[in-house]
């Protein structure tokens, strides 16, 4: 089943997914997830136990985009494709997350600082009978970095909202040395395997 028009949802409030889905021409409303309420976060973006960090982040995804994908028929809304996705950063096998504190967010540099670790970001888009999920590694190599780079990167705004503490699309892409993968999907949204799916949900894209 086609779409009745070009729009889909966005389950995600990060901007930088916004202006990626801008960039291919896909027009977008907003389905916003809570986070921190009385009753708890829509969805829990909290590792479990052994979880690794490929399962983490393609089980977020998924869940972000079912529970938006239930949410969109509970509230009788227009029929139309969910997209959300969720991105990692790992390194020794460990999950850094979205920095709480300065502190934590120079021990996250100083741990990528002059070593390659991997970015994750899983994308799920639910539609109809359409539930699909990829998740997209790429490898990011830091140069080996000052105690004076780090804290001035770190005294700014920027580390804060993002996994491992850093955006490549900021500051911080001074600290890449070099990239393999998907230079959008360390961004939050690889723009090649989102179009795929996009399509195969009834998106017209070019």
């Amino acid at each position: 089943m086609k779409p009745l028009d070009r729009k889909i949802y966005l389950a995600s409030k990060s901007p930088r997914r916004r202006e990626l889905l801008r960039q291919i021409g896909v027009e977008f409303e907003l389905l916003m997830l809570r986070n921190d309420t009385v009753r708890g976060p829509d969805v829990t973006e909290e590792a479990l136990d052994d979880e690794s960090p490929a399962d983490y982040v393609a089980r977020v995804a998924n869940e972000k985009a079912e529970f938006a994908w239930n949410m969109v028929h509970h509230r009788r809304m227009k029929i139309r494709p969910v997209l959300a996705a969720d991105t990692t950063v790992t390194i020794d096998g460990k999950i850094l997350g979205k920095p709480a504190s300065q502190a934590e967010a120079i021990a996250m540099l100083e741990k990528l600082s002059g070593r390659t670790h991997q970015v994750l970001t899983s994308v799920a888009v639910h539609y109809t009978d359409l539930a699909e999920q990829i998740t997209q590694v790429s490898d990011v190599r830091f140069a080996t970095l000052s105690a004076a780079s780090i804290k001035a990167y770190c005294a700014t705004s920027e580390p804060y909202d993002k996994a491992g503490g850093y955006g490549i699309q900021g500051l911080a892409a001074l600290f890449v040395e070099h990239i393999e993968g998907s230079h959008s999907g360390i961004m939050g949204l690889p723009l090649y395997e989102t179009a795929n799916m996009l399509r195969r949900a009834g998106i017209p894209l070019a």
